[in-house]
């Protein structure tokens, strides 16, 4: 995929396990090799990252994604969601890292990390809101520092 790809992540609410991440894979791979907008098969692709994150990739060069065609993705993650009783578009469910396991929390919950020092400038954290391959690979694992999520939370400065 070029760098300029269209890139949508979503994040599940937990870890989905081995049999789940191998369906789920299944359903995306029927799901981008039959991916159309407006009549036009979109050159399409798909991660799975940590058992967690479905990311969604569409090269636009060959042919656009509408707003039909995104809106038969956001169907197909809909139906995961009810088929695996997971969320997929809670926005204030925050990822980070914890010792090389991705880990997530409610906005409350990721907020009494912070200020329990277990969350730091250095921990990584995910940037769903990426909005092209290229940010993808570069600025969705990032440091807290260098993320979004510094200009929302602030961090407790420890004596």
């Amino acid at each position: 995929m070029n760098h300029q790809s269209r890139v949508w992540v979503y994040q599940s609410n937990r870890v989905l396990s081995a049999e789940e991440t191998e369906t789920i894979n299944n359903a995306l791979i029927n799901f981008t090799k039959s991916w159309t907008a407006h009549n036009q098969q979109l050159k399409a692709a798909f991660e799975i990252k940590y058992h967690r994150f479905l990311v969604l990739i569409v090269d636009e060069t060959q042919a656009g994604a509408s707003g039909c065609s995104i809106d038969k993705s956001v169907h197909l993650m809909k139906e995961l969601e009810q088929q695996f009783h997971i969320d997929l578009f809670d926005r204030f469910n925050i990822a980070y890292k914890l010792d090389e396991e991705v880990k997530s929390a409610p906005k409350e919950a990721f907020e009494e990390l912070i200020k329990a020092g277990a969350i730091d400038s250095n921990t990584i954290v995910f940037n769903n809101l990426v909005p092209d391959y290229g940010q993808y690979l570069e600025k969705w694992e990032v440091p807290f520092k260098d993320s979004w999520h510094a200009k929302v939370f602030k961090l407790e400065s420890v004596l």
